[in-house]
């Protein structure tokens, strides 16, 4: 796991959405995995800037997005489709039929969720998934408690959840308690995968999910057991953090890699 510790939100998110632009220009019919919530905004915000003057292609892209909440439409304000469109889809080239997003009005939700999980398939699997993570260390809507193995379901929504997400329906009783939402085991098949971390409401779970047991009490920590995870994060979610001294002598070293300064590396060109 690769634990990247930024001054400020701002430069996480140009991190990240760095990120991703770096894989859509390598492969542009790429599939992306994407996040909801107030973490992404900034990336999307950037992607966006990136589309508009620097040409960056969506054409090509897929997506595949987490969650949706069970009950709204895709015109709803509150649904993960309308967020969708109008912080990223409507302001970029992508193709609307290459973008995926759960139906949480679907009749026969098991029905549904076997035919995402065969679609992410098809489109040849995720290439890089964006995430988020909650107050209590849950990362999509896999609440404390959910199988590490699990794959695209209905999942109940925990009573901090409602609570946490109850500022964006103006009162408790409209939030959904029902959502469909990918599985751990569906994230942990995604190629890699790029957790956004911002603010010290978000150090307790930063902390569990690095440097705590893999548990399902702690969802996020599942992705110690990914071969390429990267967490980018602010000073306020680092701050509990215990082996913060160690990750920043990682980055050092490896931006000395990155930019072929090797003899600061100890390493001697061979001219050969």
């Amino acid at each position: 796991m690769r634990v990247v510790i930024k001054t400020d939100a701002a430069s996480v998110t140009q991190f990240a959405a760095n990120k991703i632009a770096e894989l859509v220009r390598a492969k542009p019919d790429c599939v992306l995995g994407l996040a909801t919530g107030s973490s992404p905004l900034g990336t999307y915000q950037e992607l966006i800037r990136m589309h508009r003057d620097e040409g960056l292609d969506f054409s090509r892209v897929t997506t595949f997005n987490l969650d949706e909440y069970v009950g709204l439409s895709g015109t709803d304000p509150q649904s993960y489709r309308f967020f969708m469109q109008t912080n990223l889809f409507d302001h970029i080239n992508i193709d609307p039929a290459k973008t995926n997003i759960p139906d949480g009005r679907a009749l026969d939700f098991e029905a549904f969720c076997e035919s995402y999980e065969r679609r992410i398939e098809e489109a040849g699997g995720i290439d890089l998934q964006l995430l988020g993570i909650g107050a209590d260390g849950h990362i999509a809507f896999n609440e404390p408690g959910s199988s590490l193995g699990s794959r695209t379901r209905l999942k109940t929504l925990m009573d901090q959840t409602v609570r946490d997400n109850a500022r964006f329906f103006g009162n408790i009783d409209n939030v959904p308690r029902l959502a469909i939402t990918m599985g751990i085991g569906t994230i942990l098949e995604s190629k890699k995968c790029l957790m956004i971390a911002l603010g010290d409401g978000k150090s307790e779970a930063v902390w569990q999910t690095i440097e705590g047991p893999v548990t399902a009490q702690v969802t996020a920590s599942a992705l110690q057991l990914h071969r390429d995870v990267t967490v980018v994060m602010d000073e306020g979610a680092a701050c509990l953090l215990r082996r913060r001294e160690y990750y920043d002598n990682v980055e050092q070293w490896q931006n000395l890699l990155e930019t072929g300064q090797f003899d600061r590396l100890g390493i001697q060109k061979n001219d050969n």
